[in-house]
């Protein structure tokens, strides 16, 4: 029997795609045995040992180990049992390929623009914030959480996506479970991903704040990225090598010369922004990031980002392997069980689950998987390796994340992590309130903590919150040990600093995007003038959609950067429960479509991540807004406020000036904690009576689109197999000759104008 099929949809042109249906070898099968038998050693380690003995370098290990096994059985069961992927099916990308929004992408540079996209602030600041309860309840939460539930989210959307055009999640739940559900579901997702975008965009506001070096060097990857788009688009198609290696030299020196600019006086007088200039920046960038065709800015930006990130992250992780640093962490923390943790207020459950949002489940990776990607995927089999392997690799970052958290003294942690009115702002009061704690370790001193500032070439770290300057101060504690030593530290810092907002940057533009196609999809569905915003390319619809995206998050964001509370101290738990809360919509489409289309005997796929991601979110939202303690409710808050402005007093944190400023935060913040929970709410049960009918009628129908023949090629996997290899010189041959193009390349015919 043979074991390679090649798919043909034209006689005259070679094969669109080749299937390998070679069993596993023995030799293969011992590697993952071995593979597993590793990973379940470091997981024994991790549960059971206690005190200096446990090493990080476990929990890279028993994450890998996780990660492989994960991806090579689960994801590949998924794949032959619900999504059946064919190569000799076109994409939309290549159906409706227009140059703009739908194009047949190269699947090195779409994961990517995938990963950058996805990969925000959840993954950086949510498992450093979660440290404070101990490594281990977050490190299982983030390992366990995405094999089960974010990678499954992110590919099956994707899936359902890529098999209707392209449509964003708020059509899907419009198509699939009716004008109540529809509805719900579109407005939940429109005002979550305004919080969503909000906070992302404030985290970056905090790390380029009054930073010239990282103000420089962010800026100088638009640029970058518009000269790749033109390179890969019109000046040398097809050629992702070549752009690359340009990009990675060009982004290398805007990192190195954004510290020689750092050191100028015009520099410093040039590149130093306020937090709010830079958010009106990060405002009008998101605007055009998202109008512009996303080959010329957002996708060779997102791939340029690509490189920072996982290169970062690997080098992090190698050099946890090599300097092998203790965590000195506790497994889990008093903070776990009290829930008085001063980098967040709630116990374990539920606030550990919404606080590690993007690292293990996230609702913002759905519309992603239904926005920008499906719209560029060229091959229907590239799914799982985008979908699924997109989300392990965000996962890992997340792994990494709480290690830097875990292995940096706790003094130093609570110090950064604690807002300025427990800690004082000051290295003494610093720690003593530190000290005040009952943490291990010996007491720290005034001098500590004016040290390790001097270190890291800041003037002070104490109260630092939002997880980004701490997760630096653990990159260059680990980076400095093998690369340079302490000399290096201040250069490791700002460099992770810098690489912080690069990181989140590229989920703000992408989101935008995402955004104006939900907006779009959204005014189309009424019919009449308004059908023409059903093209999501349409350029006046695009302009009018886009403004008014970036005008819903820009107005948060300054709202956030203004806030008497903290901004991100504030806003971060509504994020939270905000992400938590559109992945339960995400999950609760894909859940309706496998059951109708009849696959009701793996409804458990998705179903079990649902119904767990509910009782959590649920949770969270019913103590945010009925919550007594101030430093979880939200009415709570308010209710004080109100009286501290009837009695001419400051109110929490806020002094007496602020007192309105909180007033209109917290009536904002507690009201969203109710949209969006009763919204969810009306989505989880339409969907839950939808899928009972389709049930008891054995399946009903889809909207899936119409199949057409596939008429490009390219290959299935991240690594090209030789098969396929011979099969893309026939095409090389052919696209040398002029019969056809290279997918992607700028071309214009009659029936797919540029």
């Amino acid at each position: 029997m043979a074991t390679l099929e090649y798919l043909r949809t034209d006689p005259d042109l070679p094969p669109v795609g080749v299937v390998d249906r070679s069993p596993i070898t023995p030799a293969k099968k011992a590697i993952f045995a071995g593979i597993a038998v590793l990973g379940a050693v470091a997981w024994a380690l991790l549960a059971i040992a206690r005190g200096e003995n446990v090493n990080a370098v476990w929990i890279v290990i028993a994450a890998v180990c996780t990660y492989v096994i994960a991806y090579r059985f689960y994801a590949r069961f998924i794949e032959w049992k619900i999504t059946t992927p064919r190569d000799d099916v076109a994409t939309p990308a290549e159906i409706l390929e227009n140059g703009k929004d739908y194009m047949p992408m190269d699947r090195r540079v779409l994961y990517g623009h995938h990963f950058a996209a996805i990969a925000g602030a959840g993954p950086l600041v949510g498992p450093v914030l979660a440290a404070q309860m101990g490594y281990l309840p977050g490190t299982i939460w983030i390992v366990v959480g995405v094999v089960f539930a974010g990678a499954v989210q992110d590919y099956l959307v994707l899936w359902a996506s890529t098999k209707r055009r392209g449509r964003s999640l708020g059509q899907m739940a419009r198509d699939e479970l009716g004008a109540i559900g529809g509805v719900a579901a579109i407005v939940a997702i429109l005002v979550i991903m305004m919080i969503l975008l909000a906070v992302l965009a404030l985290v970056v506001v905090n790390a380029l704040g009054e930073s010239p070096w990282g103000v420089y060097s962010i800026g100088m990857t638009i640029p970058i990225a518009l000269f790749m788009g033109v390179y890969l688009r019109f000046l040398r198609p097809g050629k992702v090598g070549e752009v690359s290696a340009i990009g990675i030299a060009l982004l290398l020196l805007a990192i190195v010369s954004g510290g020689w600019v750092a050191e100028t006086s015009w520099g410093e007088d040039w590149f130093t922004l306020s937090k709010t200039t830079i958010a009106w920046l990060l405002i009008a960038y998101g605007f055009f990031a998202s109008v512009l065709p996303v080959w010329l800015l957002l996708a060779p930006r997102d791939y340029l980002s690509t490189f920072m990130k996982i290169g970062t992250i690997g080098l992090l992780a190698v050099g946890i392997l090599i300097t092998m640093p203790v965590l000195e962490a506790p497994a889990v923390s008093q903070f776990a069980s009290s829930g008085t943790g001063p980098a967040f207020a709630g116990s374990l459950f539920p606030f550990l689950f919404i606080t590690i949002a993007c690292g293990a489940l996230s609702g913002f990776h759905s519309l992603v998987a239904s926005g920008t990607t499906p719209k560029l995927l060229e091959k229907e089999s590239h799914g799982r390796m985008i979908g699924y392997g997109g989300m392990l690799m965000e996962s890992f970052v997340a792994v990494m994340a709480i290690i830097t958290a875990s292995i940096i003294d706790q003094h130093l942690y609570f110090g950064m992590n604690a807002p300025g009115a427990l800690t004082g702002n000051t290295p003494e009061t610093a720690a003593a309130y530190t000290n005040s704690l009952g943490l291990s370790g010996p007491p720290a001193t005034p001098a500590d903590f004016s040290q390790i500032a001097s270190d890291v070439g800041e003037k002070t770290i104490i109260s630092r919150t939002g997880g980004a300057p701490t997760l630096a101060v653990g990159i260059s504690q680990v980076f400095s040990e093998f690369l340079g030593g302490s000399a290096m530290k201040s250069f490791w810092y700002h460099f992770a600093i810098m690489f912080e907002a690069l990181f989140i940057l590229t989920t703000i533009d992408a989101g935008t995007r995402v955004a104006r196609f939900i907006v779009s999809d959204a005014l189309g569905n009424f019919g009449g003038p308004l059908r023409k915003f059903k093209d999501p390319s349409w350029r006046i619809g695009a302009w009018l959609c886009s403004l008014v995206v970036v005008a819903a998050w820009g107005s948060i964001l300054l709202m956030g950067v203004n806030d008497p509370f903290g901004g991100i101290n504030a806003l971060y738990p509504l994020f939270g429960i905000a992400n938590q809360l559109l992945a339960a919509v995400a999950l609760t489409v894909v859940l309706t479509i496998i059951i109708k289309k009849g696959l009701v005997k793996y409804a458990w796929i998705p179903g079990i991540p649902l119904i767990w991601d509910l009782l959590v979110t649920m949770t969270a939202s019913w103590q945010k807004i009925f919550s007594a303690d101030p430093k979880l409710g939200y009415w709570k808050q308010h209710s004080l406020c109100q009286a501290a402005k009837d009695a001419g007093k400051g109110c929490l944190t806020a002094k007496a000036d602020q007192v309105d400023t909180a007033l209109r935060n917290t009536f904002i913040q507690g009201t969203l904690s109710i949209i969006f929970a009763v919204l969810v709410l009306i989505v989880a049960i339409v969907g839950a009576v939808v899928c009972l009918r389709a049930w008891r009628a054995g399946g009903s129908e889809t909207t899936e689109s119409p199949e057409e023949p596939s008429k490009i090629f390219a290959p299935s996997g991240f690594v090209a197999t030789p098969a396929e290899r011979e099969v893309q010189k026939q095409w090389d041959e052919l696209i040398a000759a002029g019969t056809v193009r290279a997918p992607g390349a700028a071309h214009a015919t009659a029936d797919r104008p540029a």
